[in-house]
């Protein structure tokens, strides 16, 4: 045993040379432990007795603790391990000390990976959990000799100083692989994109929402990781993706509104606020605005759990089924008027016609509605039974219409996903899903429906195509509309069967629908897609997990769990996935490593007749729209297109917020005042008109991207578009 100290600045390392030994850490499908034979460990600071070799003894009593005595040794602080070769790994797990209270739990903190000791690369950032669960942070395979865990707080707060730990593990998809056997994920991120940075959470996202601000608000239950028996209050985080990746999670206790809000409706209303409905306290409404600030709004007139929800053309938000919680019976629908902030029942908006044939009954037949709001204030449900319907929420009771069968699937596809890739064309993906919301097998099949000319309930036509099927069976996945008209499908299991990441699908999927969307209705819908396998996720993406569109058209992935303290199951991460359209295919000239494309950006976005934002803008918006505007927008450079996605929100497999709309650009007229002078390349400014029906273009927050020729998108403008 070596100890060399450093006394300038009372910092001290310890180097320390280990023989095997036994350790009790839990392996999974997807990493293993990494046997810690001859590796050395250092720490920036140590109190004696409580030495850096404690965490690879195996034995859980023994911790290392930074010096707090004779003088405090401040943060930040690090522990780092020397492997003694190169490994290709994929996590690191940290158990808390098991013994004597908390003192030195890590909060903040970052996960950093080398091959030689000086040059390192962050793999994981954020901030964990204060308690004695052994915390587990995964991320896309990597090559190290070295790996760095650093702590920046002290996860109980209140200023404290120190830094502790019981035992350290280190993860490998396969501890026998050489680091020189892993092909680096660069080489094929223009054909597969790239999973990157995880975030570690205080919590398991169990939902989750982009707020007009362009930050993600995520909560769980009445505990981080736990759902039952609580109740009156939630666990939320904020996370800002344009933020500095040091930035402090900081968890919050929302009392104020006596809701625990675990598996509510949720839907982002016209104004941007996110009202979250029903779940574990089963008639609350709260609603947040984005700025840290919860508000309790009024209760439903009936108590609901697992139901959808979906802002209407004019900005009320209908909600229907969630016999989850609140009793089991038929819960038909009921509608929020935001304006009177007052619940009514929709008693025409029938649930009978929407229920799956579970296997338990109507306690999980009427769960998670796939609800797409349309044009006339209607709401189409494509699922999740074989049975669509219409509801028309325009009359005070409301009524429903059947809209017949989702093609060619034989059974319900509860859990599986839908999707609006392209509103102006009517046109919804619909992926995966089971019989039976548990213990059942889970489908790859695929449709895509069509809604035409849905002007009156007179005209309203519906056709559903069978597509090709997805390459892996997925029930409790995630579906996201991208930018380009893709849908990325990520996460699910093969088998359903809840708080398990057994048959977890790990790579994603990309629907792409070909010459079927075009920013001209009349043309879109001829075409019937390809699925292409994309990158496998770092962790499964099962049961209570989410999925977001973030502003940089990237995404965000994350949660499954919720099953209890210590649960192996439980996600308390997410992790960010780059598209491949954010790369440029290897070649020589870049060494064979694909790199991150250049961008178009987006300089200015004006209304006709405008030359501000745009009258009544809201929070977090460049400008504020109204459903058949015509906008004239500035670029740095030529591009081929423009979409508009709206803002979204996720939690059990649903979103039904998300939805894209292309929008058919032209060349705007040279006029010479700086904005809209063309570049040699070729124009930098357009003229488009947005939809005219208030029910293709939702009200809310969207973001406006604009894409090249080479299809990169843009970084979003986030625009508000207006009731009209």
């Amino acid at each position: 045993m070596l100890w060399n100290f450093q006394v300038p600045g009372l910092a001290c390392a310890g180097i320390i040379l280990l023989s095997a030994t036994r350790t009790s850490a839990q392996s999974f499908p997807w990493a293993t432990a990494i046997p810690r034979t001859q590796w050395t460990v250092t720490a920036d600071s140590l109190q004696a007795g409580n030495e850096p070799e404690n965490v690879l003894d195996g034995n859980t009593s023994t911790i290392w603790h930074t010096q707090y005595s004779p003088t405090l040794a401040p943060l930040p602080h690090y522990i780092q391990v020397d492997m003694q070769k190169s490994y290709v790994v994929n996590g690191v797990s940290y158990q808390p000390r098991q013994t004597g209270g908390s003192n030195g739990n890590i909060g903040q903190h970052t996960v950093a990976l080398s091959e030689d000791g000086e040059t390192w690369a962050q793999v994981a950032y954020g901030t964990y959990l204060n308690d004695a669960t052994t915390k587990r942070t995964f991320f896309s395979n990597a090559t190290a000799r070295y790996v760095r865990l650093a702590a920046q707080s002290e996860a109980q707060g209140g200023g404290s100083q120190w830094s502790s730990m019981a035992e350290l593990n280190i993860y490998s998809p396969d501890p026998s692989l050489d680091g020189g056997a892993l092909e680096p994920p660069a080489s094929s991120a223009a054909t597969l994109g790239r999973w990157e940075t995880t975030v570690d959470l205080p919590l398991v996202p169990a939902a989750a929402a982009l707020t007009p601000a362009g930050a993600v608000v995520l909560w769980s239950a009445y505990r981080p990781d736990v759902y039952a028996g609580g109740t009156g209050l939630t666990q939320t985080v904020v996370w800002d993706p344009a933020a500095a990746a040091e930035q402090a999670l900081a968890p919050q206790t929302v009392t104020d509104t006596g809701h625990d809000m675990f598996c509510p409706g949720v839907a982002l209303g016209a104004d941007g606020r996110l009202v979250v409905m029903g779940g574990n306290d089963n008639r609350k409404t709260s609603t947040y605005d984005g700025e840290a600030a919860w508000s309790a709004g009024p209760p439903m007139n009936v108590g609901r759990g697992y139901q959808s929800a979906a802002t209407l053309a004019d900005g009320r938000i209908f909600t229907i089924g969630g016999s989850w919680s609140g009793g089991r019976f038929q819960k038909d629908g009921e509608i929020f008027d935001p304006v009177a902030n007052t619940w009514t029942n929709a008693t025409g908006c029938k649930t009978a016609p929407m229920l799956t044939a579970d296997a338990q009954g109507v306690y999980r037949a009427d769960n998670h509605a796939w609800l797409f709001a349309y044009k006339q204030n209607s709401v189409f449900h494509a699922g999740p039974s074989r049975n669509m319907n219409w509801y028309n929420t325009s009359s005070p009771t409301g009524s429903w219409k059947a809209a017949g069968r989702r093609g060619t699937d034989a059974t319900d596809a509860m859990c599986g996903v839908a999707a609006m890739y392209d509103a102006a064309a009517g046109l919804i993906l619909t992926a995966g899903g089971s019989p039976s919301y548990q213990n059942s097998a889970a489908t790859r099949s695929a449709h895509r429906i069509a809604l035409h000319d849905t002007d009156t309930d007179a005209d309203i036509t519906v056709t559903v195509t069978e597509l090709p099927p997805m390459s892996h069976a997925r029930a409790f996945g995630s579906a996201v509309v991208l930018p380009d008209g893709t849908v990325l499908v990520v996460g699910g299991q093969a088998y359903a069967v809840p708080f398990t990441d057994t048959t977890a699908a790990l790579a994603a999927e990309l629907f792409d629908p070909g010459s079927e969307s075009d920013p001209d209705p009349a043309a879109a819908g001829d075409g019937t897609g390809t699925w292409r396998t994309l990158a496998s996720v770092a962790v499964p993406r099962t049961y209570h997990s989410v999925a977001l569109l973030l502003p940089d058209a990237t995404v965000l992935a994350g949660g499954g769990g919720m099953c209890g303290k210590g649960c192996p199951q439980n996600h308390l991460d997410m992790q960010i996935f780059a598209p491949p359209y954010l790369f440029v295919n290897a070649n020589s000239s870049n060494s064979g490593v694909a790199v991150r494309a250049a961008r178009p950006k987006i300089t200015s976005v004006l209304v006709a007749g405008e030359t501000g934002a745009g009258a009544g803008a809201g929070k977090g918006a460049g400008v504020a729209l109204k459903p058949g505007d015509a906008l004239r927008v500035a670029t740095s450079g030529p591009v081929a297109s423009f979409s508009l996605v709206r803002h979204g929100s996720s939690t059990h497999t649903v979103n039904t917020d998300q939805r894209r709309v292309p929008l058919a650009a032209t060349a705007a007229v040279v006029t010479g005042d700086g904005d809209d002078e063309d570049s040699d390349d070729g124009p930098t400014s357009y003229e488009m008109t947005l939809p005219d029906d208030p029910g293709v273009v939702l009200p809310g927050y969207w973001m406006l991207f604009a894409i090249d020729a080479a299809g990169v998108p843009s970084v979003a403008t986030t625009v508000q578009v207006l009731l009209p």
